[in-house]
């Protein structure tokens, strides 16, 4: 029997972990990782039984671990890495003033997207992120958002694949931004966010010419920050003025900006940020895209186990479809209506047991 706070990764369980409701949580002979003493201690669990305390046993089950998660790598991952190479370079072309390989870009994103099903939008973290690589990581998953909204809105095949690329290049124009600037962990001057702005009119300086991309890429670069009621930048666009492409990849910019961790600000919930979409979808950002992004990003299967902003941990047992970002969760036998109780909302969503 050891203590939670004393449990080590890869340490395997010697019997069933049992809530305190009688259900079970873990099962004998799983071996455990990070999150799973973070469910752990977030069902009050004080103890566990392990296999073996042997010092030498121990170490090698851990070192098997770590071998089985590096060779089960799943192939979104591995192509996912692919492209975060690939964009790094990318961005160096396009800073240094040299030809943009869009034949390797569209090829990366075509194998990525293959894998698109493993790709969801409310719980994916890349992994071994740092933030050096914050404009390579949300310029793919925008890409990811974007390709997948638009196909839950019914745009044609022949778009999709365009509009990937026009989220994997939304913001090539900060190559050629001071990285001081966009690195930079207080607020931002008046001078320095109009340098910042300038990323946009350089984003299309840099694509317009290329070949083997449609106009709507080009002007997603310009126009991403272009809002419905003309309040965006650079040029003060509204509504029927801003391309498709733009409209849907704002929204994934916004979303993913949001719920990743910045120099300048901290991560916020998916949750929050989808209110957030909504609140803006009146007036800021296209109302019926965000509507089908919410309830097709929503959509996660009662019995999911998520984590309340009051740190407590329970189960998604019902989904409201008139309220898709507050559905009710079981924590321990009491049933929280979040569309009630307004206090709170899901801070994040572990997945399943």
């Amino acid at each position: 029997m050891v203590a939670v706070s004393q449990l080590k990764y890869g340490e395997k369980l010697g019997d069933n972990v049992i809530t305190k409701l009688g259900n079970i949580l873990f099962n004998k002979g799983k071996i455990i990782n990070d999150r799973d003493i973070e469910i752990l201690k977030a069902f009050l669990i004080s103890s566990v039984f392990i296999e073996s305390k042997n010092g030498d046993e121990t170490e090698d089950t851990v070192e098997e671990t770590k071998l089985k998660e590096t060779t089960t790598t799943s192939p979104f991952q591995v192509e996912y890495q692919n492209m975060l190479k690939l964009l790094r370079s990318v961005f160096l072309l396009a800073n240094g003033g040299q030809p943009i390989p869009i034949l390797d870009i569209r090829n990366g994103l075509e194998a990525l997207i293959q894998h698109i099903d493993a790709y969801k939008v409310l719980t994916f973290a890349p992994k071994n992120r740092n933030l050096q690589d914050y404009i390579f990581h949300k310029s793919i998953m925008v890409s990811l958002t974007s390709y997948s909204l638009a196909r839950w809105h019914g745009l044609p095949q022949k778009d999709l694949v365009q509009i990937g690329i026009a989220g994997l290049l939304h913001d090539i124009g900060t190559s050629r931004v001071d990285p001081a600037i966009l690195e930079k962990k207080g607020r931002l001057t008046d001078v320095e966010m109009d340098e910042i702005k300038q990323h946009t009119l350089i984003g299309y300086q840099i694509l317009k010419n290329i070949s083997g991309i449609n106009e709507g890429v080009k002007l997603t670069a310009v126009q991403h920050h272009e809002r419905e009621d003309g309040s965006g930048y650079p040029l003060g666009i509204k509504g029927d003025k801003i391309h498709m492409y733009a409209k849907i990849v704002a929204i994934a910019d916004i979303y993913n900006a949001m719920t990743n961790e910045r120099y300048h600000k901290t991560a916020l919930s998916p949750y929050i940020v989808l209110e957030q979409l909504f609140t803006d979808s009146f007036g800021k950002v296209d109302p019926t895209l965000v509507q089908v992004f919410i309830n097709k990003s929503t959509q996660i299967s009662n019995g999911t186990l998520v984590k309340l902003s009051d740190n407590r941990v329970g189960e998604i047992i019902f989904s409201d479809r008139a309220y898709p970002t507050r559905p009710w969760v079981n924590v321990n036998g009491t049933i929280v209506n979040l569309t009630l109780e307004r206090n709170l909302f899901i801070q994040d969503v572990i997945g399943h047991i």
